[in-house]
């Protein structure tokens, strides 16, 4: 999942000041597994703001609200009658779901509530782990479902580099090296063997490096 963590409250007062009425938008899938922007994280981004607003005298109407998915076109437009309403959104979804926002409501200012991160997986409750580049050219089969681009420190291709001891990559002590992993693991899997073969220089224009990309599946456009 696209993992975010919610900016300070004293952050969101700040760029929102101003805005008479605001709209406090949650998204009800990677933001609140993220526990960071949910329909919950919504409701609770409103209820401070409208604290720190008595408190300071600012004067203003704060609601909130909560959709499936800020990244997919179908739900956004179902809060235009709410967008349309308010003087600012504030966006508690990811950076895609910021922009869909922005896009389709070109006339509202849309505010991001929340940091985005990485793609990552849950290791338990409030702990997140970074696990995907989206670099465009997965090699995990390659590499016994690990991924180096996202979990070596210099996203080396082919083995450890002199850093690593003990299993330990060299930028903490806490940070397995991922290398030490991936060989453990085609080890058990008796697959070592798939490491003789020498990665090329990575082609990294997949993965951005040559403008923002775009996905098109021509069997479900018309």
């Amino acid at each position: 999942m696209i993992t975010v963590e919610q900016k300070k409250l004293e952050d969101i007062a700040e760029m929102t000041e101003g805005y008479g009425r605001l709209l406090i938008l949650g998204c009800e899938t990677c933001a609140a597994m993220s526990l960071a922007g949910g329909k919950r994280q919504a409701e609770e981004v409103a209820a401070a703001i409208r604290v720190t607003r008595k408190m300071s005298g600012e004067n203003g109407e704060i609601v909130e609200d909560a959709i499936a998915r800020q990244c997919e076109p179908e739900f956004v437009d179902l809060v235009e009658g709410g967008v349309a309403q308010c003087d600012a959104v504030v966006s508690l979804a990811c950076g895609a779901g910021v922009q869909l926002l922005a896009e389709r409501y070109p006339d509202k200012v849309i505010l991001p509530g929340c940091n985005t991160s990485f793609l990552g997986i849950t290791e338990e409750l409030g702990i997140w782990s970074e696990r995907c580049a989206g670099c465009g050219n997965c090699i995990l089969d390659k590499t016994g479902g690990l991924c180096p681009i996202a979990r070596c420190a210099k996203q080396l291709l082919n083995g450890p580099c002199g850093g690593s001891m003990n299993g330990k990559c060299e930028i903490s002590k806490n940070v397995d090296c991922v290398w030490q992993l991936i060989i453990d693991r085609l080890t058990r899997l008796g697959r070592l063997e798939v490491l003789e073969e020498i990665f090329p220089v990575k082609d990294w224009s997949p993965a951005g490096h040559g403008g923002p990309r775009k996905v098109i599946r021509e069997d479900l456009t018309s």
